[in-house]
């Protein structure tokens, strides 16, 4: 069931907005546009200013492990959040899937009637661009894509790999180069005709959670957060812009 938290509700969690605490959230580069979006509609409910620093999520792990002061992480994938709370670092019951990403392949240049396939990429001489798969979750799905369309092995030598997954988008954007595979978030507009969708069969569901940490000094307002986030019309917004809800 959704969760459904209406002005009314989230107004009861606070106190006078003169006394808003602003929250800091470390997010995953390929969330941080929808992020931005909740932020400041949770801004307008609540009067808590959320400020975002966005990282790759193994980049982001590794500062929160050498005591970077943020309130939230979302992270890109459940292992560093199951870490963290293992290594006690989170607080109770706060470990939640916000989301399911989703991988494309885009190229910028092919004619939206006619998108770049899979089965393209067998006899594509070209580079591509694709996250680290060692720090960024969608960097592993596209190496799993990869490997299991076999191709994994061709191109070694001709992939060009972004820190995080807003950087590998930045290539293609960029024109540096012509393929990628990338997060359909990142998407919109005339961008959306040149695509394929990689079947999820492909690649680990990219499921992507949040934690509240356990140094945060504002707590009640970091689980109100989470909770906006999980709200319907979040959770609806978020669908609009390339995700799968993980909420039944």
């Amino acid at each position: 069931m959704v969760v459904k938290y209406g002005l009314g509700t989230l107004a009861m969690l606070f106190s006078m907005h003169s006394m808003a605490a602003d929250l800091r959230v470390a997010v995953s580069a390929n969330f941080k546009p929808v992020l931005e979006h909740l932020a400041e509609q949770f801004k307008k409910q609540t009067g808590h200013k959320v400020s975002i620093a966005s990282a790759s999520t193994g980049v982001l792990y590794n500062q929160i492990m050498h005591g970077a002061p943020f309130d939230l992480f979302f992270s890109a994938d459940q292992t560093r959040p199951l870490e963290l709370e293992k290594k006690g670092k989170v607080l109770p019951d706060s470990r939640k899937t916000y989301a399911i990403g989703r991988l494309v392949l885009w190229d910028r240049n092919t004619d939206p009637k006619k998108p770049f396939t899979l089965d393209q990429l067998k006899d594509w001489k070209g580079k591509l661009a694709m996250a680290n798969p060692k720090t960024a979750p969608y960097g592993f799905a596209a190496e799993q894509t990869l490997e299991n369309l076999g191709l994994w092995q061709n191109y070694q030598g001709r992939l060009v790999q972004g820190a995080n997954i807003q950087q590998t988008w930045q290539f293609v954007a960029s024109g540096n180069v012509d393929v990628g595979l990338v997060a359909l978030s990142q998407l919109s507009g005339e961008a959306l005709k040149r695509i394929s969708y990689v079947p999820d069969t492909l690649y680990d569901p990219i499921r992507q959670d949040m934690v509240v940490l356990k140094s945060t000094q504002n707590s009640k307002e970091a689980r109100a957060f989470a909770a906006f986030v999980l709200s319907e019309s979040s959770q609806n917004y978020m669908a609009e812009h390339g995700y799968h809800s993980p909420i039944k």
